[in-house]
């Protein structure tokens, strides 16, 4: 799943134990396996920190109820989620915190998709909850689940929100546009002491300068034509709560002057109204635009800017933090398949070129690549060749290399399945037939290097890094001859191939 962690594997039945255990290890996962007697002792044996362990996998408990079993291992560690397999006789009535922590119940048979599903969920609770932990005021660990990443930048952001959430004061949030800033002020109110009253967003930038005034303040009845009845500003409406100025760097002069002197006064009047109304609002504030440089221009007002610039956060660009695309993909793809519109993965050769793209639409235009490859290559894996021209940046060698190594470190965007596919247009839904996924793979892997090699079979082979006279051996089993041009190199190599004593040994 993650380099570096473990799963506890923790059942009392031995048969049953080591079949799960084999088939972690064909997932290519470090597995400490125990009874729920001494699960303790070998654990502690097996690391230093309890941390170290992203999940705790729990079958069979003959020896143990299952509720002691589950309050000891919350106690030992509250960050590690579990993944319960079989009917267990779990209580009516669970402590909460226990109950959070059990992300995923499988069935006794394991299936491949829904065991890498419940890995991957467990993963993300466990990476959020340690991330987070060290947050003094923070409500809810897992407020802050939509910033993902492990980048330096990333972890700068988390920490500066940490120390301003539970606060009064007003947050300036810069950076480009798709990074991310309604996301960063949606958490910062929900860890607030504010976060059970509004939290109420407005785009300055997307309404009319004549009409965003009544869409701040409100306006009385006949206030000006069409205002056929009072109507509630969006102040009105955060009232003892937040309130967003999205992109307040498009914010006309005039209404510059009326904002300022609510945040001085605490005090406003609907359009056409005379009643001085009081307000107790939190102000966030977001702009891609550098206001320094509109206040140079006068475009934006000094002491406006002073007053909004209170504690700023600078969302990083997506080209400043590359390492972070695997789990921003882990999560939108998440989310995507929680909504049920679809599924998609991406291997480590499509990776390492989105790594190289320079995301001018930030995190925004990668969720939209997501959302056109899920429609594109429904509940299958995206190649480098897959993806639209413009994130292409790989050379070919690169991605020939890519293709040799992916049979061991390929990265299909899911943390749990972090090592396993390369090519495989169809990955299985309801289960895995393990003789027949390596045969499918193996074929749809000669497929795509035939593809990319124009049929010419010495290349293709090259490509696999086997021989020549092997690729056609096998190319005749899966009947791919049939695919070729009756005139071209491979049928050469057909006949060609037939007299080749090496050819036996070779397949």
């Amino acid at each position: 799943m993650v380099d570096g962690t473990k799963i506890l594997l923790i059942n009392d039945n031995e048969r049953s134990r080591h079949d799960v255990e084999t088939v972690l290890a064909f997932l290519g996962e470090d597995v400490v396996s125990a009874t729920s007697v001494d699960w303790h002792a070998k654990a502690l044996a097996s690391v230093k920190r309890p941390e170290e362990f992203s999940v705790a996998l729990i079958g069979n408990c003959e020896r143990l109820s299952i509720d002691k079993l589950l309050d000891d291992l919350y106690r030992w560690e509250a960050g590690l989620p579990y993944v319960l397999i079989g009917v267990l006789d779990l209580p009516k009535f669970l402590d909460p915190e226990i109950d959070s922590r059990i992300t995923a119940i499988l069935n006794d048979s394991l299936s491949y998709q829904p065991l890498l599903d419940a890995l991957h969920k467990a993963k993300l609770f466990h990476e959020h909850f340690n991330r987070l932990k060290d947050f003094d005021g923070v409500k809810d660990y897992s407020m802050f689940r939509s910033l993902v990443g492990n980048s330096e930048a990333i972890n700068r952001v988390r920490h500066m929100m940490g120390q301003v959430a539970n606060t009064e004061v007003s947050v300036l949030i810069t950076g480009e546009s798709g990074t991310g800033k309604e996301v960063v002020a949606r958490n910062l109110h929900l860890n607030s002491s504010r976060a059970d009253k509004p939290f109420v967003p407005i785009n300055c930038g997307a309404i009319p300068r004549e009409l965003l005034e009544s869409e701040l303040f409100g306006h009385e009845k006949g206030a000006f034509t069409g205002a056929i009845s009072s109507r509630a500003g969006r102040f009105e409406l955060a009232e003892g709560g937040t309130l967003f100025l999205d992109e307040i760097g498009d914010m006309p002069l005039n209404m510059q002057v009326k904002l300022l002197r609510v945040l001085q006064e605490r005090s406003y009047e609907r359009v056409g109204g005379v009643k001085t109304m009081q307000t107790d609002v939190r102000i966030f504030a977001a702009t891609h635009k550098d206001l320094e440089a509109m206040i140079e221009r006068g475009e934006f007002r000094q002491d406006l800017y002073y007053r909004i610039n209170v504690f700023p956060i600078e969302m990083p660009s997506l080209r400043e933090r590359p390492e972070d695309i695997p789990l921003l993909l882990n999560e939108l793809i998440t989310v995507m398949e929680a909504e049920k519109r679809g599924s998609v993965r991406f291997n480590s050769g499509a990776i390492s070129s989105l790594r190289r793209h320079p995301w001018l639409g930030n995190v925004r235009e990668l969720a939209n690549l997501v959302e056109r490859m899920a429609i594109l290559y429904p509940h299958g894996i995206v190649g480098v060749n897959d993806l639209p021209k413009k994130f292409r940046h790989l050379s070919d060698s690169e991605i020939s290399q890519s293709s040799v190594e992916s049979n061991s470190d390929n990265v299909a965007v899911d943390s749990a399945a972090e090592s396993k596919h390369d090519g495989d247009p169809l990955l299985p839904l309801n289960g895995l037939d393990l003789k027949e996924y390596l045969a499918n793979l193996e074929k749809d892997l000669i497929e795509q290097a035939l593809d990319d090699s124009g049929g010419v079979v010495a290349r293709a082979a090259d490509r696999l890094n086997i021989r020549r006279t092997t690729l056609v051996e096998k190319m005749r089993k899966y009947t791919l001859m049939k695919k070729q041009d009756s005139g071209d190199e491979t049928e050469g190599a057909q006949v060609n191939d037939e007299a080749d004593p090496s050819n036996v040994a070779s397949a």
